[in-house]
């Protein structure tokens, strides 16, 4: 069965695409087809894996959403990335007006998951990244997933954040997905010699308890390093700190996938 994952957290600067990016690419990797659909109007995901002047070639998110039938032709939006495995779906700068444009649209949250259904059966996972806001793309983001990857920041007003998204969660869950669970939370760009830290991982793992991944991303400088050069973190250095981490969260969110299918 296909996983669809959203990573997804309204507060900007937290790793959200960077996680998007590596989980997805070590999940193709690890020998599994994946999918990155970049429903972000900075379409960072997108020349995070080297395709931002390919974008446009044959037509990109925006233009799947906006479409008549999302389902139909959907196969051309799929682009083959140089990575193993990993395909995705772009976005290009004409997303950011599709927050306005969606509001007249009939079935506007159901869009994308209009689209992914009609694409999902050739991959075993698919990964969306969410803006960082909580609008209409966001919405077509939730209804679209089975779960939500959340990232955090090691930091206070992380913590503020993350009440706002599991409060969306819950209002998508009653209006459109009644199945829509956390995958997990993810400790993002953890320095563990800081007190700040290393109180909000504390705080974290009691609030939500196993909900949050063993696996915490460091502070890793290749990480920020990789984008400029059009590939994943975690083929630009797959023996940095920031790259293992992300093999492990991989590895981890697989394990966690095929213990839930098989119970």
């Amino acid at each position: 069965m296909t996983r669809v994952i959203a990573v997804a957290n309204q507060k900007g600067g937290v790793g959200k695409t960077t996680t998007a990016i590596n989980l997805a690419a070590g999940i193709a990797l690890s020998g599994h087809a994946t999918l990155l659909v970049d429903i972000d109007p900075q379409g960072n995901a997108t020349s995070g894996v080297g395709m931002k002047q390919r974008a446009a070639e044959n037509g990109s998110v925006y233009d799947a959403l906006m479409a008549d039938d999302p389902a139909a032709a959907a196969e051309r939006f799929v682009m083959a990335s140089a990575v193993e495995r990993l395909s995705l779906v772009p976005a290009t700068r004409e997303l950011t007006g599709a927050e306005l444009e969606l509001i007249s649209v009939p079935n506007r949250e159901r869009r994308l998951k209009q689209f992914i259904d009609a694409v999902k059966e050739r991959f075993e996972y698919v990964v969306i990244d969410c803006p960082p806001s909580l609008g209409l793309l966001t919405l077509n983001g939730l209804v679209a997933a089975d779960t939500v990857l959340i990232p955090l920041h090691c930091e206070y007003f992380a913590l503020e954040g993350l009440a706002d998204l599991v409060g969306t969660m819950r209002r998508v869950r009653a209006a459109y997905n009644p199945t829509l669970e956390i995958e997990g939370v993810l400790l993002t760009m953890y320095d563990e010699r800081t007190n700040l830290g290393q109180q909000v991982a504390r705080d974290v793992r009691e609030f939500f308890k196993d909900k949050v991944f063993r696996t915490v991303i460091p502070r890793n400088v290749r990480l920020g390093e990789a984008p400029s050069h059009g590939v994943p973190g975690v083929v630009y250095d797959a023996r940095s700190r920031g790259a293992e981490a992300y093999f492990a969260l991989a590895h981890e969110v697989i394990t966690r996938h095929y213990d839930q299918t098989a119970a």
